[in-house]
């Protein structure tokens, strides 16, 4: 497999050549036994779910593991799952697939029989305070549990030398796993949440909501009150808090968001990074916004510094959602609001951080189809600004499913020069890359075609080579000068966007 690197803001393979990447979640965050009071893992993935992936045109995967997995016991690990994660890694070579090390948590641990996930009780340090398991959802505890806070706070602040062990434990796994093929890169902590003061943020933004609903006249408490007392409509009162509006309710909170990127976690992942590329110099590593920034607060980090110096292979890896994610009123999810974030998270991408960018996280699952307008909306958005990105998640039932057959789509996998653009038309049932080439290359531009192609217009030679029943690669040979391809697929195109008129109010 090819050795990727970033230049500037895009992800290059040993060729010179400009990739992308399309790609899924898969987070194993096992299950507690109350018997053992442990968590089991299962990394033993068969060859079945890694043929569908190849032939859905995924090529990297999100690889979720955790902390109380890895390192049980203080300073003792877990090698025999660490040399499971490293036979997913062959798997993953085997169907050309690459994949990045996710180190999951969710609320800082599982808590042993909690909703969440992370660390092992060892490096649970709460002080005074006992963890209660949430009651009404479950992110409930990253607002009001005080041991939540604690244990971040302490974590931040290397109480306990906490955040010692926790790099340790990350220069182990990167010994353990450097070299390897299929190994993309690291990223060092999933979703990090503020401590105490994200308690803060929380309230913060209950009074935001509260104070410019009374006082914002751009929307209309007569609606407001007519959707809300309507049967089967309230779920429509958020539709009310367009993108301007929600983006005026969290900036409330971005000062308490700004101050925990630019002091404790940043100085968390430089002195991590140090670590870490002691042992591992190649694979990249990844900056994450905070859990808060998912809602469209202004990330305000930098790139990452080894010793003063700007780490060379690092990207930013967002995540966003809108707000009726997580819920069975997903199928309402407001396209304007998550573009709004996404857009915040491009001009901090051009403006501050000058990186390549792969979204983490993102997406949904809902019941019917009325919500994959949603999903076609997103994919379309990251294509613009030629962003990689890993779906969240793979699940049972997701393969063969209409939201998979949304997922399934033609990009350009490699490509010889600097894409300007590229798109997927979903009612034309096209594809239409543009790039500029500024030299000879011994390697061709690929591209995915997910369904038979009718057609091919292009400047240069080409081949069509079979991956799968129904997945294809175009392998397209071209001189120095700009060149536009177009592929027509067999068939009838088809757009949940365009046959659902609501989406399109959005």
């Amino acid at each position: 497999m090819e050795k990727i690197r970033t230049l500037g803001k895009t992800l290059v393979d040993e060729y010179g050549r400009e990739r992308i990447f399309n790609g899924i979640n898969v987070c194993d965050k096992g299950a507690y036994d109350e018997n053992e009071k442990i968590r089991h893992y299962n990394y033993e993935w068969d060859d079945q779910m890694l043929a569908d992936f190849k032939k859905q045109g995924i090529n990297i995967i999100r690889l979720g593991i955790t902390w109380d997995a890895v390192e049980p016991e203080q300073g003792k690990y877990n090698d025999e799952y660490l040399d499971a994660v490293r036979r997913m890694l062959d798997k993953c070579e085997q169907y050309g697939i690459y994949a990045y090390i996710d180190m999951h948590q969710d609320l800082y641990s599982g808590w042993g029989n909690g909703p969440g996930d992370g660390a092992p009780a060892w490096a649970c340090h709460t002080d005074k305070y006992t963890y209660k398991n949430p009651k009404l959802v479950w992110a409930e505890s990253y607002f009001i549990s005080k041991a939540t806070h604690r244990a971040f706070d302490n974590f931040w602040d290397n109480k306990y030398g906490v955040q010692d062990a926790y790099k340790k434990m990350w220069v182990h796994i990167a010994e353990k796993l450097d070299g390897h093929p299929a190994l993309f890169g690291y990223d060092v902590m999933n979703e990090p949440f503020l401590g105490k003061d994200g308690g803060k943020v929380f309230f913060k933004l209950i009074r935001s909501v509260v104070g410019t609903t009374l006082t914002d006249k751009r929307i209309s408490k007569k609606k407001l009150l007519k959707e809300a007392l309507t049967k089967g409509r309230a779920v429509h009162v958020l539709d009310l808090y367009t993108a301007d509006i929600f983006s005026k309710i969290v900036n409330k909170a971005a000062p308490l968001v700004n101050k925990f990127d630019a002091g404790r976690y940043m100085s968390f992942l430089d002195t991590t990074a140090k670590e870490i590329r002691k042992v591992s110099k190649d694979p990249i590593l990844f900056i994450e916004n905070s859990y808060y920034s998912n809602l469209g607060i202004k990330f305000d980090g930098r790139p990452i510094t080894v010793d003063g110096k700007r780490e060379e292979n690092q990207l930013f890896a967002p995540h966003a959602y809108d707000l009726m994610v997580d819920t069975p009123m997903y199928k309402y999810a407001n396209n304007g609001r998550v573009k709004a974030i996404f857009d915040r998270r491009k001009k901090e991408q051009d403006d501050t951080l000058d990186m390549p960018l792969l979204v983490g996280e993102w997406g949904g699952t809902s019941d019917g189809t009325d919500w994959l307008h949603h999903i076609e909306f997103l994919l379309a958005l990251f294509d613009s600004y030629k962003w990689s990105n890993t779906y969240w998640a793979y699940h049972n039932g997701l393969i063969g499913s209409p939201l998979w057959e949304v997922l399934h789509r033609p990009y350009p996998r490699a490509v010889t020069g600097s894409i300007e653009s590229y798109k997927h038309d979903r009612d034309a049932n096209t594809f239409t890359l543009t790039y500029t080439q500024d030299k000879e290359f011994s390697v061709p531009t690929e591209i995915f075609a997910h369904k038979k192609i009718e057609s091919v217009e292009t400047d240069g030679e080409y081949t069509i080579e079979e991956i799968d029943d129904g997945a294809y690669l175009v392998k397209l040979t071209t001189k120095p000068g700009k060149h536009t391809v177009n592929i027509k697929f067999e068939g009838e195109g088809f757009s949940y966007i365009s046959s659902n008129a609501a989406a399109n109010l959005q």
